[in-house]
């Protein structure tokens, strides 16, 4: 069953490796054939690899897009999610799922979870930052109030 794509002028996607942009109006492409596609929203660039769960989400891009150099990519993926998972355990079931499609060959529902990672990295952070705020806040009203830290 071909697979129909909606791509919309100034879209972007890649199709095996090739970037591919919508330079004039809107159309729709039918894809007949197994193909590793990434609509623009699913893209994560090289330059967008500032947090652990991204630099997983990025290996595993590459895996799923370069197949000449998957086993190299799986690797980096690989340690990259160990790595995630052994500062964060609340990921672990995160990175099961993940590791079971990647385990099955299915790579691309393995980036659908990793999307699943990206979130629970972004809960994880704004969690720390709130506690941070509160602890800055409570040392400063101390500080102002002349209270000391025991």
């Amino acid at each position: 069953m071909p697979l129909l794509i909606d791509f919309k002028s100034g879209d972007k996607l890649i199709i095996n490796g090739a970037v591919i942009e919508n330079g004039g109006a809107g159309t729709k492409l039918l894809v007949h054939n197994q193909s590793a596609i990434l609509r623009e929203k699913e893209i994560l660039s090289e330059a967008d690899t500032q947090t652990p769960a991204a630099r997983v989400y990025f290996a595993l891009q590459c895996a799923y897009i370069f197949p000449a150099k998957r086993d190299d990519y799986l690797q980096l993926f690989e340690n990259f999610l160990g790595d995630y998972l052994g500062a964060c355990a609340s990921a672990v079931p995160i990175g099961n799922e993940i590791r079971k499609h990647v385990k099955a060959g299915n790579l691309y529902k393995a980036l659908r979870s990793a999307q699943k990672l990206l979130a629970h990295e972004r809960e994880v952070i704004q969690a720390l930052n709130k506690d941070l705020e509160t602890l800055v806040g409570d040392e400063e009203r101390k500080r102002l109030s002349g209270e000391t830290s025991a």
